[in-house]
């Protein structure tokens, strides 16, 4: 697997979809048919090779990207499976900045569903080609055409059906390729290994005809080979098909359509054909862009001879060599022993080991060179989304953003040998996984710890008992409420401290409100003769600080603009304390003048339900305050409620959901905005955090 390979025969690609879409079973399939493994892994026996953590292996998801290598047809394929669940969304994020190309699977039965679409945005937002795989076409209800209409309608993509479905539901044969006109057979004593080929059934001839005149007549929109042919009603060479469609993928215009079923071996080798066919080479990027010393925009492009520059995409603690840093190698090469340096954190590293991951296990090697994904050992001060780059050299990679978290908990240790263990344990899941925090509680010095949902603290909580070994007790989910101004406010504070050392401060600070999702913005209006820049930069400083804790009920404070606008120092006793303890009394009396109020997170709730259970359904959402924004009807019997719905009406939803619906209805659910309060129930949260109801 070490061997070394050119640029163009080599594949980084992730594979995405909604939860239970059957991503990692198209994986584990791609792995076994292409040698990597010698067995299929199944998500429902618990022994998937991409979903190893205990707990993944329970619930039978996919929790943390996993990576992994096949080779297929003298190409290299890097391989990231990544999570379906809405909670688990920065591991995907982070893994799609480094990756060239993506596998979307979707399921044919559900089609385009909410994850689905979450991810393929965040695929937008990179400009990532991409392949799509109508999985599950053996299931009932499964419809190959609605799935592309979904695409259309739901993702705003172009979809391109290079294969036709023989067959659905239990009567899924095989799969018609509409390039090199035959049908693929996948014989089933062989589990899908032996793939063979048939003239077209009489009864598909004619679905086949104007399928693949469809294909030929919207590539003639983007190769003027393929329309000068079309046009004369000349024959086109698949190799001709194959150059139009990936000049099209790469160029973000079309997205190829395959179809099968991973679970019964149907349509998976198709698509590894596919992935090198359409799917760009790491030589097929742009030059990678960042910033230098000065700001100024520079690029390095794809080559060994280039500078190194990589990025640092994801670290995960290991019980054997410590912390693994993930890096994508852009340009140059580095080998174990070499010193980079880490621009971000101004600091040089050392790498003492590479590792070739496979899931869990792991595979030495001495060099990286551009394209490559593997994993460093030895690096001290490097953290997710940090660039490294050649000693002596200096670019800044667009570094990542990281979402808030909207839910938390207590948690503390059962006694006094957990502490220290427990302090350990979150300072390492933090390091692991960004859009975790750890924070403490200003009036109760409890330990609050926070995440993306319900499952993601789940999962957090289990990992702390079972893989750290730490004794703690849980408190209940709380939500992560933020504070906003509502109007304008102005606050003033002279600090003077005259026992011991004098110290003197003195600011005029004014807070305005800014549009929903602006976050937090500073200016300064006074003159360095006012005020010197040395006490500016403090005040700055203070004002972040102060925001932390608002002055309402001491939650985050977002969407404010703070102006300082007047103040005085001493030439002697000035001191960047004393500014900062007046900046933090003059900002809170401020915002006190400036009417606070409570926000809370909103939750995008889509949930599919039997007809039957729709009336009960409903009213249940009412009691929680939801605003229902459509529902739409789907042929096998079920309806689709758009809805959105405050967070803290939504603690053990599934249970109550089950209950209306006998168990047949399901949802997802995923962060909106965040939203003001209503007053009343904003007094009543604030009675109860006083501790007066």
């Amino acid at each position: 697997m070490a061997k070394n390979i050119s640029l163009a025969r080599l594949r980084n690609i992730g594979i995405m979809a909604h939860i239970d879409a059957g991503k990692t079973t198209t994986t584990e399939r791609i792995l076994f048919y292409s040698g990597r493994s010698h067995k299929i892994g199944e998500v429902h026996d618990g022994n998937a090779i991409m979903d190893w953590m205990e707990q993944e292996q329970e619930r039978g998801i996919t929790i943390t990207s996993a990576a992994t290598t096949c080779e297929w047809k003298e190409h290299r394929i890097n391989i990231i499976d990544t999570p379906g669940h809405v909670d688990f969304t920065l591991e995907v994020e982070r893994c799609l900045r480094v990756l060239d190309g993506v596998v979307a699977v979707f399921c044919a039965v559900g089609g385009v569903e909410p994850q689905s679409e979450t991810v393929w945005h965040q695929a937008d937002k990179y400009g990532i080609p991409r392949l799509a795989f109508v999985n599950k076409m053996d299931r009932v209800g499964a419809d190959f055409q609605r799935c592309l209409t979904m695409m259309r309608e739901r993702l705003g993509a172009n979809p391109l059906a290079v294969q036709l479905p023989v067959g659905s539901e239990g009567g899924f044969r095989g799969v018609i390729d509409l390039i090199s006109q035959e049908m693929l057979v996948f014989d089933e004593e062989t589990q899908g290994l032996t793939v063979s080929t048939e003239a077209i059934p009489e009864e598909f001839v004619e679905e086949f005809t104007a399928a693949r005149m469809a294909l030929l007549e919207k590539l003639a929109d983007f190769d003027e080979g393929v329309m000068e042919k079309y046009l004369e009603e000349q024959p086109v060479g698949a190799d001709e098909i194959i150059r139009a469609i990936r000049a099209a993928t790469i160029n973000l215009d079309l997205v190829p359509v395959l179809c099968g079923s991973a679970f019964k071996n149907k349509g998976v080798q198709p698509l590894l054909d596919a992935v090198i066919s359409y799917l760009p080479a790491p030589s097929d990027i742009p030059p990678v862009e960042g910033v230098d010393k000065q700001g100024q925009v520079v690029s390095r492009k794809t080559g060994a001879s280039e500078n190194f520059c990589g990025l640092a995409f994801k670290l995960m603690a290991d019980a054997y060599v410590g912390t693994l840093a993930f890096l994508r190698v852009y340009s140059g090469k580095i080998s174990v022993g070499d010193k980079v340096y880490n621009p971000v954190k101004g600091k040089q590293e050392k790498i003492s080991r590479i590792l070739k991951m496979h899931a869990n296990k792991r595979e030495e090697v001495k060099e990286l060179g551009p394209g490559d994904i593997a994993a460093l050992v030895g690096l001290r001060f490097s953290t997710t989304g940090d660039t490294l780059c050649a000693t002596g050299d200096y670019i800044v990679l667009d570094q990542m953003e990281f979402p808030e978290p909207v839910i938390s908990i207590a948690i503390e240790p059962k006694s006094k040998a957990d502490e220290e263990k427990l302090n350990e344990s979150l300072a390492m899941i933090s390091l692991e996984d960004p859009s975790f925090r750890v924070s403490t509680d200003a009036d109760t010095g409890q330990t609050l710890i926070s995440g993306m949902g319900e499952l993601h603290l789940e999962i957090i909580v289990d990992r702390l008992l079972r893989e750290f070994k730490v004794g703690a007790n849980v408190g209940k989910p709380q939500v992560a409420y933020k504070e906003t101004i509502s109007s304008t406010g102005r606050g003033e504070h002279e600090f003077v401290q005259q026992t011991g050392h004098s110290q003197y401060g003195h600011v005029c600070l004014e807070v305005s409100p800014l549009e929903q999702g602006s976050g937090r913005e500073f200016v300064s209006q006074v003159s360095a003769e006012t005020i010197p820049a040395e006490y500016i930069a403090a005040i700055e400083r203070g004002v972040y600080s102060s925001l932390d804790s608002g002055a309402l009920l001491g939650f985050s404070v977002t969407d404010i603009k703070v102006a300082l606008v007047g103040g005085s120092f001493h030439e002697e006793d000035s001191t960047e304390q004393a500014f900062g303890v007046a900046t933090s009394m003059a900002l809170r009396e401020a915002m006190l003048a400036a009417e606070p109020v409570l926000l809370e997170p909103m939750m995008a709730l889509e949930i599919m339900v039997p007809e039957a259970s729709m009336g009960d359904v409903i009213a249940d959402l009412n009691t929680r305050h939801a605003k229902i924004n459509g529902m739409e009807g789907r042929d096998n019997g079920f309806q689709v409620i758009d809805a959105e719905v405050p967070l803290a009406q939504m603690f053990g939803y599934a249970t109550d959901l089950r209950s209306a619906s006998q168990g047949r209805a399901n949802f997802t659910m995923r962060f909106a905005n965040y939203a003001q309060v209503p007053r009343k129930t904003s007094d009543k949260i604030i009675q109860k955090v006083k501790g007066l109801i």
